[in-house]
């Protein structure tokens, strides 16, 4: 249940610092992601996705 909550922590982490540092360039990459068609958006989240899995499994191997 820790390692649930750190990783949400860091997420979350990650994600205010964004919102705080940059609101306007979120705002644009927002607006970019509306104009890519669907498939594209998909496409996109499942390479986030396998490479949040590489992080994780790298993290594992190193001996965290």
């Amino acid at each position: 249940m820790a390692w649930v909550l750190l990783a949400l922590g860091l997420v979350m982490l990650v994600e205010g610092l964004a919102y705080v540092l940059a609101p306007s360039l979120i705002e644009r990459v927002l607006e970019v992601l509306r104009t890519l068609p669907e498939s594209a958006r998909r496409q996109f989240g499942a390479l986030v996705l396998v490479t949040g899995l590489i992080c994780i499994w790298l993290a594992f191997f190193i001996g965290l």
